[in-house]
């Protein structure tokens, strides 16, 4: 009987939770076509919310949180997958109510993995995360919706966070003029470190809030914050601008009027990463890997499972900068 180390989440008698390493057995987890021991995972404001009990992401505890998850396949049931092919699993139901990439064993559905693309290791692959994965197809949206270095500066809010880091380097290695907006100010150095050429304070952006319209600014944006800053971001749009919308930590609702829509023509992008087909899943994690690659060193601090849960009252409490690689070996 195979035992391993996972991070569980547990529901005390008073009707708090408390996170703690233990050891589990593979009889323990979920029917699946792949079982999969995990290498690297990373951690995500999704966990942090799982980990701390949140009925709107996890139904069910105890509960093993982790969306992401990469390592080597040691049994499969199907022909695509063999014995020892590496693959990364993002996304779905994995880390929400089956048991996630915080433990060194997964088994999942095969219609949740992709195989690792060569330009990756599985390592640099967690480094991205579903935070990476995020940033791109917010990009890849504008850029459908006719984005264009030469249109102006695009903002990105929420710029410290995982998605929003990565978004700002991804945006500046395709030769955007990049706005980063935050909260923390004491991370300008940082930011501009990224490739930021200008910061915008989440202040300023919370100005004009009862005001229909604001000056024109930004040719695009990539939102990761929500609520009433979202709107504000849009009534801020040049002509025909776009804003990919990908978060909800400001809130997940805002006042809003149809006059930026109707009157300049701006575009609202919903962005899901989430229940993505494969195959785009696939074809997106294929650029990360070739013409859209980063260095992520500079975003990463890499820790152990001992060390998540002071990590995930980091993240919860806003103090989370950059990206957090979990190693699970």
């Amino acid at each position: 009987m195979t035992e391993f180390k996972a991070l569980l989440v547990s529901e005390d008698a008073d009707g708090g939770f408390h996170q703690e390493v233990v050891g589990r057995h593979l009889e323990q987890l979920p029917a699946g076509d792949l079982l999969v021991r995990v290498h690297y995972s990373s951690l995500n404001y999704k966990d942090a919310l799982s980990a701390s009990g949140n009925r709107g992401v996890t139904r069910n505890y105890p509960h093993t949180p982790g969306i992401d998850a990469a390592g080597v396949v040691e049994a499969s049931s199907v022909a695509e997958f063999a014995v020892g092919d590496e693959v990364i699993v993002t996304g779905y139901d994995l880390g929400m109510n089956t048991a996630g990439g915080f433990g060194q064993y997964i088994r999942v559905p095969s219609s949740w993995a992709i195989k690792r693309p060569r330009g990756l290791s599985l390592r640099e692959s967690m480094m991205l995360g579903t935070a990476g994965l995020t940033a791109a197809l917010c990009v890849d949206k504008l850029e459908q919706a006719g984005a264009t270095p030469e249109a102006g500066t695009v903002l990105v809010t929420g710029a410290t966070g995982g998605v929003g880091c990565i978004a700002v380097m991804l945006l500046k290695r395709l030769g955007y003029r990049v706005a980063a907006a935050t909260g923390k100010s004491e991370q300008e150095d940082f930011l501009r470190g990224l490739g930021a050429d200008e910061i915008v304070s989440r202040e300023a952006l919370q100005h004009g809030r009862e005001r229909p319209l604001l000056k024109e600014q930004w040719a695009a944006a990539v939102d990761t914050v929500g609520g009433e800053i979202l709107f504000n971001v849009i009534k801020s749009l040049q002509r025909g601008g776009s804003v990919a919308c990908c978060g909800l930590t400001a809130g997940v609702g805002f006042q809003a009027s149809v006059l930026p829509f109707i009157l300049r023509g701006v575009n609202l992008l919903g962005v899901d990463s989430v229940e993505l087909p494969l195959v785009v899943k696939a074809s997106m994690w294929d650029k990360l890997s070739l013409q859209w690659k980063l260095d992520l060193s500079v975003l990463c601090q890499e820790i152990g499972l001992a060390e998540l849960p002071g990590a995930i009252e980091r993240i919860l409490a806003g103090g989370m900068v950059g990206r957090i690689l979990v190693r699970l070996d």
